[in-house]
């Protein structure tokens, strides 16, 4: 893996990171393995199909911060550091496996998702075999992690859940949808940090506020994608726009404009899944209402709110990488 998911001018700290992250892509592979060859080749599918790798980048990132905290000498990642970083990673990978199979998606990262290659029984025992590697792995880290990512887990099953049930009579849609991307995006990130400053031997104040610096951003980031699927005129932005609403999924600029209520053909358009003779003229009524505004400016509320609790590292090279990475996700929602 060459290039870094996350913005990082540093010169001596980028090849760190690349150096770690090429460790902890082996050791992916070679614990996606296992005594069935059809399985190991199902576990792989995935991983190999690529991705961005920004939860393990995030917790050398951490570990980054917890060693210049405690004036560690510059060197290899520890043990327990790439260990987390496949932990988290794996964790992620499974639950796309899962994803897939209730999404009935056909494709993932640009290659056949593993249900339609196979079936929906090997996409989820494979999911099934991906959380129990990681669960392995978290066991080496002691016990307070095997807690951490239980509750971790907790969390990211109960967005799924709510997601799935939608908003219940008395929800407010909004805040039902706000609290599905805690759950399912943010609450894994947040852990990715967590375990980074954890591992890296931050003090705890420097672990609790990346990982709540990492929560912000993780929600972020999400919702940006939102906003990317509704102003973006193209698919540089890795799927064609439109996409949600053709599916029916809720988004937040979607939501804001139907709390909003006040364009009426914009609101019976938003009632369901946008037929395709309809979706640009939804695109247009969208781009033009204040809900986008409105959303760029949760981003980017959520960006400046990030950056703030970064204040707790000295200035230097990984504070300024971390603040990168929220501000390039205000920007790409702008």
């Amino acid at each position: 893996m060459n290039a870094l998911a996350l913005p990082v001018v540093d010169e001596e700290l980028a090849a760190r990171l690349q150096a770690g992250m090429a460790q902890v892509e082996e050791l992916l592979d070679s614990y996606a393995a296992s005594e069935a060859p059809f399985v190991t080749d199902a576990a792989r599918h995935l991983l190999r199909a690529g991705g961005k790798r920004v939860r393990p980048l995030l917790v050398l990132l951490a570990a980054e911060a917890g060693r210049e905290q405690v004036g560690a000498n510059v060197g290899a990642y520890s043990e327990d550091v790439l260990t987390a970083g496949c932990v988290v990673e794996l964790t992620h990978l499974a639950s796309l496996y899962h994803d897939d199979v209730m999404d009935e998606a056909a494709l993932r990262r640009g290659a056949e998702s593993a249900n339609a290659r196979w079936d929906n029984h090997v996409a989820i025992l494979t999911g099934d075999f991906l959380f129990s590697r990681s669960s392995e792995l978290t066991a080496r880290l002691g016990a307070d992690a095997v807690r951490i990512q239980a509750e971790t887990f907790t969390r990211l099953v109960e967005g799924q859940i709510l997601e799935t049930l939608g908003p219940q009579r008395g929800d407010d849609p909004l805040e039902h949808y706000l609290r599905v991307v805690d759950g399912k995006t943010g609450s894994l990130i947040a852990t990715s940090a967590r375990y980074g400053a954890r591992f890296g031997d931050a003090p705890t104040d420097v672990e609790e506020a990346l990982t709540a610096y990492a929560a912000k951003v993780g929600v972020a980031f999400q919702l940006s994608d939102d906003i990317l699927d509704i102003a973006s005129e193209s698919e540089d932005s890795g799927k064609t726009p439109g996409t949600d609403l053709r599916e029916g999924v809720p988004t937040l600029p979607t939501l804001l404009a139907q709390r909003a209520g006040d364009d009426a053909r914009l609101v019976e358009l938003l009632a369901g899944p946008v037929a395709e003779a309809d979706v640009e003229e939804a695109l247009g009524l969208l781009r033009a209402h204040p809900a986008m505004q409105q959303a760029r400016d949760h981003v980017i509320g959520l960006a400046t709110e990030a950056v703030e609790l970064l204040k707790v590292l000295p200035e230097g090279p990984v504070r300024q990488a971390l603040a990168d990475f929220a501000e390039l996700i205000a920007v790409r929602s702008a």
